[in-house]
């Protein structure tokens, strides 16, 4: 089945595999770093992550614009791998919590300038009735990348190896990663030879109006899986296992996300994007109430794990299924823009309420915000239908 997928579906999933191969082996080490050695608590840890991931969501339509109108996709690619590469292994050389923000921010920057345009690139290269198994597939294949990354920081810590040295040594796949883009990715699509008209919000069809709504409403109900990280230790967890932890949920969101972007094709984007929000909810609420315990805090992570990969390539091709040709850059690049925007106070307000109230209250508030993004898509496919 993955034969079928065209050339540059596969680089740039073998792509992501490497990326995330880096930057794993030091996101679950991260919330540890800042909160365990730098000394700051769960708001700092919210604050870094939703800034990582929301001040450079104005760059992901900024670049999809720039590539409906022209620009190479490939070079766009390449410039945000580059930057994201380049920043992320000197957070080991970090000595305060703002130059972790900061190279933080750079490597999210990095992540602004690709994502739309490598989006594009699969939407375009892909036939209709196979693009939520591209989609699946990149996704499968990034969190196959976030397998090996922390199974190398486990054996890294298991060997006695400082924190700050495992994030130097990612940039190793980090290497691999713009090898790859460099030498095996062709330039598609051809740039567009018609002005394109503006962007109006009011113009786009209802059930995708819906579905940027809804996934911008996820997003801030979304528990940042860091804050999971802390949940487990609280638990009782160790610090060295967290790597491992972190590796058996990128292998379950592995066969997860091929699996949802697979049944979308079959059994209907909407259908399946209900069904795995559906089940987010309940996994919130259970972490909100449960008791400790090694089994129930495994079967809870991977649980949450498993209902964010479910939708996530099901997502992605829906937007690729409603935009318009032409604009297929650009609407990707707002639908990423309103996810990353919502990331901040979403990360931020979980984290307030955690470290002010408790944990209960955050994970509760999370599954109310998550039912109405729900219920938001329910309404706005009605009206377009």
């Amino acid at each position: 089945m993955i034969l079928r997928l065209p050339k540059a579906v596969i680089i740039l999933s073998l792509v992501s595999l490497l990326n995330d191969a880096a930057s794993e082996m030091i996101t679950p080490l991260l919330p540890l770093f800042l909160t365990a050695i730098m000394g700051t608590g769960p708001t700092v840890v919210g604050l870094v992550e939703g800034v990582a991931e929301a001040t450079a969501s104005l760059l992901k339509l900024v670049s999809g614009r720039l590539a409906d109108r022209g620009w190479r996709h490939k070079p766009l690619v390449l410039a945000g791998y580059t930057l994201s590469n380049g920043a992320r292994p000197l957070i080991g050389l970090a000595t305060s919590w703002p130059w972790v923000l900061g190279l933080r921010f750079a490597d999210r920057i990095g992540k602004g300038i690709r994502t739309a345009p490598r989006d594009a690139i699969i939407a375009h290269s892909t036939s209709p009735h196979l693009l939520g198994r591209a989609f699946g597939l990149h996704r499968a294949l990034d969190n196959a990348g976030a397998i090996i990354g922390p199974l190398v920081a486990f054996w890294l810590l298991q060997q006695n190896v400082p924190m700050q040295h495992i994030f130097l040594w990612s940039i190793l796949p980090g290497l691999g990663v713009l090898s790859l883009l460099a030498l095996g990715l062709d330039e598609v699509p051809p740039p567009p030879s018609h002005p394109l008209p503006p962007l109006r919000w009011r113009v786009l069809p209802p059930s995708l109006q819906g579905l940027i709504l809804a996934s911008g409403g996820l997003a801030l109900a979304s528990a940042p899986e860091v804050f999971l990280i802390l949940w487990a230790t609280e638990r009782g967890m160790e610090i060295a296992w967290t790597p491992l932890l972190w590796a058996a949920a990128s292998a379950v969101k592995t066969l997860i996300a091929l699996m949802g972007g697979e049944l979308s094709d079959k059994l209907g984007r909407l259908p399946i994007l209900l069904l795995g929000w559906s089940g987010r909810i309940g996994v919130l609420i259970a972490l909100a109430l449960a008791e400790d315990g090694a089994l129930l805090t495994w079967g809870l992570f991977l649980g949450y794990s498993a209902a964010l990969a479910f939708t996530e390539g099901p997502e992605r091709a829906l937007v690729g299924d409603m935009a318009e040709k032409r604009l297929k850059a650009t609407v990707f690049g707002l639908y990423h823009m309103t996810v990353g925007l919502a990331a901040l106070p979403g990360a931020v307000l979980f984290g307030f309420l955690w470290e002010n109230w408790s944990s209960t209250m955050a994970f509760m508030t999370a599954a109310a915000i998550t039912t109405l993004s729900a219920l938001t898509l329910i309404v706005m496919a009605s009206r377009s239908r």
